[in-house]
């Protein structure tokens, strides 16, 4: 390491993403993935994997909501 470095052109916060912006990667097992690539495959619109978990977890909570109430 260097005894000085030079800040003085320094921008604070250059590389500050706010944690909302983070996409969190999820790893699916490799028998749920081929599953639902099976689906992804079927799919008229043309929806990704990730929009299909991304349904198919909704639906999961709406559905635990319901039993729950």
């Amino acid at each position: 390491m260097k005894n000085e470095y030079d800040f003085s052109n320094a921008e604070q916060g250059k590389f500050y993403r706010p944690i909302e912006e983070l996409e969190i990667p999820i790893y699916l097992d490799k028998e749920v993935q081929n599953i639902l690539m099976k689906y992804v495959g079927k799919n008229e619109d043309g929806a990704s994997l990730s929009e299909l978990v991304n349904a198919l977890v909704k639906k999961d909570i709406e559905i635990s909501k319901k039993l729950a109430s």
